[in-house]
């Protein structure tokens, strides 16, 4: 009776350097995705060619996979130095090519995969099918998606895999739908440059000019975390789960990825029809916390449905965790009470607060002194010219928070993690010799003989046991012995070095076994011939920035091609942001939210709203029917005239039109 194949799921991690990357690997990443040297939507976080060849050499080794970010929209006069760049990954080793830009899809590339970016605003299930069909073997689909509508998207992608982000920061907008950075500061988000004008406070007022929020960062939002549904994302169809953070440090990319591998498999191991796509288990050194790094708290989104808690609207910054209280305020120092004796204070620590007019405040603890119990003498580091008067708000009873823990950074500073394959050894007697066989978890195999004289032990336990500890002692390789086998007519004695020679001789050719075996997967075809897009017009939100790409959509039937925003066709006021979240929804204002109220059904209505910061201001439209919000506005004049200075090429305008009857 044949086996069904195994269901393959893949752990994503973010990478901002090679090193980075590595320990993504070694904390549980089946795959690592950075930027090249390039054309990536992180514009500060770029490699070079060889040091991704150096961890797709070690990613490599553990059946893990890297991926390269080629996802900017590009110009006409850029699409060959990508194309050369997309050869020059390819003969590096890497696996994929993460893109945005459809113009690349007409280029000459290398026979490498190629996966939709989260740019690519796949929110249904048409759109999903188009790329797969058109040859994208993996793609990421919208965070803003529930389950119901990823089910509805597996049912129509069946080849290629569906990847959902599982944590980190929220994009408020639907990605790639995003053009205030662009219209505010000339920074475009869709090629790698977003200005974050999503984090900035606003003023809120109505269509009377009442003001219903004051300076509130309503269009943050908290940070994702999908670490309970990842079990009911499978069972909807996802297989990759990408963590969010190119811009993140070494410590937060070790503890969130384990945290993640941990539950993953976890998952795992209930459930025998599942696997990992890379090879061997890690061990760590310590209990991630995915809530010490960087977060400004967490929330599920919309995987479970429209939630009323997703904004992060008091800061955009990390508050970090619950330390104490202050008891005492000196005129240099304050005592602060832990109320918990495991928690240790530390010199270089960063503490927070909140003031009575709700801003965060904080300040870096310079000396830590244990008083005695759960209480502590902290003497701040003040910044130049700062007295400790000017710490606002911080008195006896103020709640405390830590945002930087030194003894954990320390901790993650050192290595934190062991990722090894799990290996049978068998030592055999074979005529003239011995024969060591190896055979790791995923069935590769390799063995090496050794001419020597079979020698009777004079100690036959004491010589099973010698020759059982050193098969076993495999060191800094990739591999450990899951279990130790003795072929062998009768107790023999090896020399322990001969016996470490053999050992060395037969790990070397196991990973060059590993190696040969490695193969990259090619990329899809698209099939022929080619399907149309699903709508035949598409305006500045499709992202069109190029004469290829607007013949990509050309090919694929589409009639009105509008060129992108970037282009600065589009000058006057459009939406400037597209978003599932509703600041009428967060605060309470929402028809919607009205019904079955006694005396206010039918009263409150989707009027817009205005967002005001310092002299820009953005108005807020409400379309009820898709449940979504449209930020308004216009492309800066000074921002326009700085822009067309600074361009290397033209703008670009597409007309396509309808055929005449």
């Amino acid at each position: 009776m044949a086996t069904a194949p195994l269901t393959r799921l893949e752990l994503l991690a973010p990478a901002r350097d090679a090193d980075i990357g590595i320990e993504a690997v070694n904390h549980g990443a089946d795959a690592v995705y950075i930027g090249g040297p390039g054309f990536g939507a992180r514009d500060k976080a770029g490699n070079p060619i060889e040091d991704i060849a150096r961890l797709v050499t070690h990613a490599h080794r553990y059946n893990a996979r890297i991926f390269v970010t080629l996802n900017t929209i590009l110009r006409d006069d850029e699409l060959e130095g990508a194309r050369q760049l997309a050869w020059q990954l390819y003969e590096a080793g890497v696996d994929a090519l993460i893109v945005q830009d459809m113009g690349l899809l007409e280029l000459d590339l290398p026979p490498i995969q190629l996966h939709a970016s989260t740019q690519t605003d796949i929110r249904t299930p048409e759109k999903a099918r188009f790329l797969q069909d058109v040859g994208f073997s993996q793609m990421v689909l919208a965070r803003e998606l529930d389950l119901q509508q990823i089910r509805a998207i597996k049912a129509e992608v069946q080849q290629a895999h569906l990847e959902f982000f599982v944590h980190g920061a929220l994009c408020v907008a639907y990605s790639g739908q995003c053009f205030i950075s662009h219209a505010h500061t000339g920074r475009s988000a869709n090629r790698g440059s977003c200005s974050q004008e999503c984090r900035l406070p606003y003023t809120v007022t109505d269509a009377a000019g009442r003001v219903i929020a004051h300076d509130k960062h309503v269009l943050s939002l908290k940070d994702n975390d999908q670490s309970a549904n990842l079990e009911a994302l499978i069972d909807a169809g996802i297989r990759s789960f990408k963590i969010e953070g190119r811009y993140k440090d070494m410590a937060t990319v070790k503890n969130v990825t384990a945290h993640y591998r941990t539950l993953l498999d976890a998952i795992l191991d209930r459930r025998p029809e599942l696997a990992r796509t890379s090879h061997g288990r890690c061990r760590f050194t310590f209990t991630p916390e995915p809530e010490q790094a960087f977060n400004r708290g967490g929330t599920d989104y919309f995987v479970n449905g429209r939630q009323v808690d997703i904004g992060a609207f008091d800061t955009p910054k990390h508050a970090g965790m619950p330390l104490g209280e202050v008891k005492r305020v000196g005129a240099a120092d304050f005592d602060l009470d832990t109320t918990d004796a495991t928690r240790v204070v530390n010199n270089g620590d960063a503490l927070t607060w909140w003031d009575r007019q709700g801003e965060l405040q904080g300040v870096p603890v310079n000396v830590a002194t244990p008083l005695g119990g759960t209480l502590w003498r902290i003497e701040p580091n003040l910044s130049k010219g700062q007295a400790f008067s000017d710490l606002k708000d911080l008195f006896p009873g103020t709640a405390v928070s830590r945002n930087r823990d030194m003894a954990w950074e320390r901790l993650l500073a050192k290595p934190s993690s062991e990722r090894r394959i799990a290996l049978d050894v068998t030592l055999a007697q074979v005529q003239g010799g011995f024969e060591l066989s190896l055979k790791d978890e995923t069935g590769a195999k390799a063995a090496v003989r050794l001419p020597h004289a079979h020698e009777p032990a004079r100690d036959a336990k004491q010589a099973e046991a010698q020759l059982k500890e050193h098969l076993a002692k495999l060191g800094d390789t990739i591999f450990e012995a899951r279990r130790v086998r003795l072929a062998m007519r009768e107790p023999l004695f090896l020399p322990v070095s001969k016996l470490n020679a053999l050992r060395r001789e037969a790990v070397a050719a196991l990973e060059a076994a590993r190696t040969a075996a490695f193969e990259r997967l090619p990329r899809d075809r698209a099939v022929e011939p080619p399907v149309p897009y699903p709508d035949d017009t598409l305006t500045y939100l499709a992202n069109v920035y190029n004469t290829q790409a607007a013949a990509f959509y050309a090919r694929h039937g589409v009639k009105v091609i509008g060129a992108a925003y970037e282009s600065h066709e589009e000058l006057g006021e459009v939406p400037l942001m597209i978003t599932k979240h509703c600041v009428r929804w967060s605060l309470s204002l929402c028809p919607k939210q009205a019904k079955g109220v006694t005396g206010v059904q039918g009263t409150v209505r989707a009027e817009p709203l205005t967002l005001k910061h310092g002299d820009d201001t953005l108005t807020l439209r409400f379309d009820c029917k898709p449940c979504e919000m449209h930020v308004v506005g216009a492309l800066r004049k000074n921002v326009l005239k700085q822009l067309n200075s600074q361009m290397k090429a033209e703008p670009l305008t597409f007309y396509r039109t309808r055929p005449t009857a």
